[in-house]
């Protein structure tokens, strides 16, 4: 059974340290998919903008900075509250996002009790797929 998380919720695109503005973005996972989490930004263009990582990235970034390359999260206080910044890299262009903690850690919370760390694997069905390939 596929079990679908999903947070709408708005983050910020930091320009500068003195200037953001409102993103809105809807946080998902799908249990089907166990490793990942997606995040689609609707901005001012004519599609959404979808990025997609390690669930455990994000996981690991509510608590300290984590990640290389092209997906960078880490936590962090802004005007006395904890956010979760997410330095994104593309050809495009790169975007520093600053979502409030609490609403991504209660969204996170609920992805893993979907599915548990250590059991994504269970939900991939590779062992089917492999007998169902050895018996042919």
């Amino acid at each position: 059974m596929r079990t679908v998380v999903e947070r709408e919720l708005e983050l910020k695109l930091v320009l500068s340290p003195a200037r953001r503005i409102p993103v809105p973005a809807r946080l998902g996972y799908l249990s089907d998919d166990p490793y990942a989490v997606h995040v689609t930004f609707h901005t001012d263009a004519e599609h959404p903008v979808h990025w997609t990582f390690a669930r455990e990235l994000m996981v690991e970034g509510v608590f300290r900075p984590c990640g290389q390359g092209d997906v960078r999260v880490w936590p962090a206080k802004t005007e006395g509250r904890g956010v979760v910044l997410m330095a994104l890299s593309s050809p495009d262009g790169d975007a520093l996002l600053e979502a409030p903690a609490a609403a991504v850690s209660a969204w996170l919370e609920r992805t893993l009790r979907v599915v548990p760390p250590g059991t994504e694997g269970e939900r991939l069905g590779l062992d089917d797929e492999l007998a169902q390939l050895l018996a042919q």
